[in-house]
């Protein structure tokens, strides 16, 4: 038995130096990945896609496409996007109209039925890609709305505090990133270009259109017109952040109004059934238990 051990461990501690002598280090690892790197998932759907997306992508320029803004609008930046995009919609339709063909009843005489059906299948397919972009879209610009009055509070604590509008902002974007990633973003991305060189009302326009949020155009507006004015930024900053937060607490308050309307149906279809049930059931039971003995009787 302590033979069979020491082979045991003989061998083990063999097979552990081999794989220790034979496996890259860290460091190795790392110069490999930068020598070839190996290409992400998004990369590889993209190349795949590229071959389906030319039957569907529009011929002109991508980059004054209004369908990149939306992109842009709803996170979306990387270049090889459209192509999955497109792909989508080319390979939708023909899926949802196979699975129209394969799933519906074969009747004789119902040809003309089955091709409406693969019709609306496929018109329904080559929706979906602009639904899915379009609350992509809409569930960023109301996180970036929702965050943003709170951004506008620090962005005039900050400047108060002496810093100025660049040195502000930075702030802003490292401190609201613990709740909107997305604003953090844009703000980022905003700082980046105004180092890269470019006008602050120019970034500011960017940011604008990237967001597609009315808020920050006006926020934008408004920086301008201090500038060019020469008023005071925390002054205007201090009236614009108590609009944003009453409009924010005027769009709650409307959410909330809607909410005993969105409960109606479920109330009637669900619960309302349920009620009546669990009160006129004993009630309806001992009255079937008091009349058929009498109906029994008479008859």
């Amino acid at each position: 038995m302590l033979l069979g051990l020491l082979v045991f461990l003989s061998v083990g501690f063999a097979l552990a130096g081999i794989y220790i002598w034979a496996a890259p280090s860290q460091a190795q690892r790392s110069l490999q990945r930068l020598a070839q790197p190996g290409a992400p998932w998004r990369e590889q759907a993209a190349r795949w896609a590229q071959p389906l997306a030319r039957w569907s992508l529009p011929a002109g320029a991508w980059q004054d496409s209004p369908l990149r803004l939306q992109m842009l609008q709803a996170g979306i930046a990387r270049e090889d996007a459209r192509l999955i995009y497109f792909a989508a919609k080319t390979t939708l339709p023909l899926l949802l109209a196979g699975t129209a063909l394969v799933l519906a009843p074969a009747k004789a005489g119902d040809a003309l039925h089955l091709l409406w059906l693969m019709a609306l299948a496929a018109l329904v397919g080559s929706y979906l890609p602009n639904v899915f972009l379009r609350a992509a879209r809409q569930r960023r610009q109301r996180e970036i709305f929702e965050h943003f009055p709170d951004a506008t509070d620090l962005l005039l604590v900050c400047m108060e505090a002496g810093l100025g509008l660049d040195a502000a902002l930075t702030r802003v974007a490292q401190e609201i990133r613990l709740s909107s990633k997305a604003l953090a973003d844009e703000l980022q991305l905003t700082l980046l270009e105004l180092r890269a060189g470019q006008a602050r009302e120019q970034a500011l326009r960017h940011l604008a259109l990237r967001t597609g949020v009315e808020e920050i155009a006006t926020f934008a507006l408004m920086l301008k017109q201090a500038d060019r004015f020469g008023t005071s930024i925390g002054d205007s900053l201090r009236v614009y952040s108590d609009e944003l937060r009453h409009k924010r607490m005027v769009r709650a308050e409307e959410v909330a109004a809607r909410v005993p309307t969105k409960m109606l149906l479920p109330l009637v279809l669900c619960i309302f059934p349920s009620i009546i049930m669990v009160v006129m059931g004993p009630a309806a039971i001992q009255i079937v238990r008091t009349l058929m003995p009498m109906f029994g009787q008479g008859g």
